[in-house]
C-alpha cells in the first residue's frame, strides 16, 4: 500500500491475570502455610526481577493480542470489529502509545487524536474551556493552532453556555461531545475513536459520522471502533475482525460485516464465565436465551413461531431503575427494531440478586434470514451500565409469501402477517367512493 501511515506487524500483548483458588470446607494448616509461603516466594521473585506483581494463588498469562499485522494509507478509514473482549480496546492503546506490545511493533507517521472512552485526557476540575487548550497542548499543537479552531469545536459540541464550568459536572453525553469535538477538529494526522459515540443521541452520532467522513476526505487517517455495523458500512471502505486476540476477517467492509455477523453461537443460548461477562459496578449479564413456541431452545425457528429473547442478569447494588435494550441486526448490518423493557408496566424489583428480563418477538413478524442480536444496559438520559455487545444471532425460516413454487425471498427486514379486506364484485358506481 501507498503512502502508508499506520503499520502494525505482528503485534501481540499478553497480561498477567491471577486467579484465587477455590478453598476447601476444611483445611489443614499445613496446607495454608504451604500455599502461603509458595506465593510469597512468587511475589518475591517477581519484584527482585521486576516484573508485575500479581495477586492471586494462580498466574495464568492471557494473550489480549496475538499475531496482528496490518496497515492503514493517507486518508483511509479503517473500521476494528469484533464482540466485547476481542482485543479491539488492547489494539487502539497500542496504537495510541498508552500501553506497549509484548511482541511486534508499530509504524505511525504522524501526530494521533484518541478517543478512547468519554474524557479521554480532561481533568475533571478543569473548565470545558480550560480542556480544549489543555488536549491541545497534549496534541503538540501551539496556542494559536488551537485558538483558530476553538469556535469550531464549541460550536459543534453545542456546550456554550457550560464551557466555563467543570467538566466534572458535565453529563455523559456533554462529556462525549466535546472530547469529540476536540479530538475531531484539532490537526492531527490519525484520529482513533472508540466505542464513545454510542453515549451520544441519535443526531449527535449523525454529526461525528458526518465529521469523520469530512476528515478523511481531508486526507487524515481514521481508525473506528464501533458495534453499530451500519455505521461501520456507511463510513468505512476497509474493516479488520478480530476475535480472541487474532484477525478473524480483513478486507471489504461488506464482507467483514457479513462474516461478522454469521459468527457467534447460534445454538439458541450464550453464557458466560465469571471472568468474561458484560458487566458494570451496577449489573452483570450472566446469559441469554432463544426459546420458539414449538422449536424449544434453538437457534433457528420458524416464521409463524413466537420468539422469545431472555436475559438473565445479576444486580450488583440496590437502584431506583435501569432499562435494558435489544436490537436485532439484518445480515447487512441494518437495525431490524429496537426495543427496550421499559415499556414493561407491571411490578419490577431494583434490588440486589438475579433477574431476568424476557422480550417477546411476535410470530409472523419477521422475514426470512439470519439476524443478529444485540443487547446492552442503562439508565435513559444519564448513560451506559452495560456497553452494547452482540450476544450470537438466529434464523427465521419456513417463510412463504411467494404463491408459487418458486423460492423468493421477499425484500425488508419484517414480512408481517398484515390482515388485508377485499371488497368483491364492487359496483363501477362505488368506485367514486373509493
Amino acid at each position: 500500500m501507498s503512502d502508508v501511515v499506520i503499520s502494525a506487524e505482528h503485534l501481540s500483548k499478553s497480561y498477567l491475570v491471577g486467579h484465587r483458588v477455590r478453598r476447601e470446607r476444611y483445611t489443614a494448616l499445613r496446607d495454608v502455610v504451604a500455599r502461603g509461603a509458595r506465593s510469597f516466594v512468587r511475589k518475591g521473585g517477581d519484584f527482585f526481577a521486576g516484573r508485575q506483581i500479581v495477586q492471586g494463588d494462580e498466574v495464568e498469562e492471557f494473550w489480549a493480542l496475538k499475531n496482528v499485522s496490518f496497515q492503514v494509507g493517507r486518508g483511509e478509514v479503517l473500521g476494528v470489529i469484533g464482540r466485547n473482549g476481542a482485543g479491539k480496546s488492547t489494539l487502539l492503546k497500542i496504537l495510541s502509545r498508552i500501553t506497549e506490545p509484548s511482541a511486534g511493533r508499530v509504524i505511525l507517521k504522524g501526530r494521533i487524536a484518541s478517543l478512547l472512552e468519554i474524557g479521554t485526557g480532561f481533568h475533571p476540575e478543569l473548565t470545558g474551556r480550560e480542556n480544549i487548550y489543555l488536549s491541545g497542548a497534549v496534541l503538540g499543537m501551539t496556542r494559536a493552532e488551537v485558538r483558530r479552531k476553538f469556535d469550531e469545536i464549541v460550536a459543534f459540541a453545542e456546550v456554550e453556555k457550560f464551557l466555563d464550568t467543570p467538566v466534572k459536572r458535565y453529563s455523559s453525553g456533554m462529556y462525549v461531545r466535546l472530547a469529540f469535538a476536540v479530538a475531531a477538529h484539532l490537526e492531527s494526522e490519525i484520529l482513533i475513536v472508540d466505542e464513545v459515540l454510542a453515549v451520544g443521541d441519535a443526531e449527535f452520532q449523525r454529526k461525528c459520522l458526518n465529521r469523520m467522513a469530512a476528515v478523511s476526505q481531508d486526507g487524515r487517517t481514521i481508525l473506528f471502533v464501533s458495534h453499530f455495523m451500519a455505521a461501520v458500512k456507511s463510513l468505512c471502505s476497509r474493516a479488520v475482525l478480530l476475535d480472541e486476540g487474532r484477525i478473524a476477517g480483513h478486507g471489504p467492509v461488506g464482507d467483514v460485516v457479513e462474516t461478522y455477523l454469521n459468527r457467534g453461537p447460534s445454538e439458541g443460548r450464550r453464557q458466560w464465565s465469571e471472568r468474561d461477562r458484560p458487566s458494570s459496578a451496577e449489573l452483570q449479564l450472566l446469559c441469554v436465551v432463544l426459546e420458539g413456541g414449538r422449536s424449544g431452545v434453538a437457534g433457528c425457528f420458524q416464521h409463524d413461531e413466537e420468539v422469545r429473547v431472555t436475559l438473565g442478569y445479576l444486580q450488583r447494588e440496590d437502584t431506583s431503575g435501569y432499562r435494558f435494550v435489544i436490537q436485532l441486526l439484518t445480515a447487512s448490518g441494518e437495525v431490524a427494531f429496537t426495543s427496550t423493557d421499559q415499556r414493561y408496566r407491571g411490578p419490577r424489583s431494583y434490588r440486589r440478586g438475579r433477574h431476568r428480563t424476557t422480550c417477546v418477538i411476535p410470530a409472523r413478524l419477521l422475514n426470512r434470514g439470519t439476524y443478529g442480536i444485540r443487547v446492552w444496559a442503562g439508565i435513559a438520559g444519564i448513560g451506559q451500565l452495560i456497553k452494547p455487545v452482540d450476544v450470537g444471532r438466529m434464523t427465521i425460516e419456513g417463510l412463504d409469501v411467494s404463491g408459487s413454487v418458486h423460492d423468493i425471498n421477499w425484500p425488508g427486514a419484517v414480512c408481517p402477517d398484515l390482515r388485508w379486506d377485499i371488497v368483491n364484485e364492487l359496483p363501477v358506481s362505488d368506485l367514486h367512493a373509493v
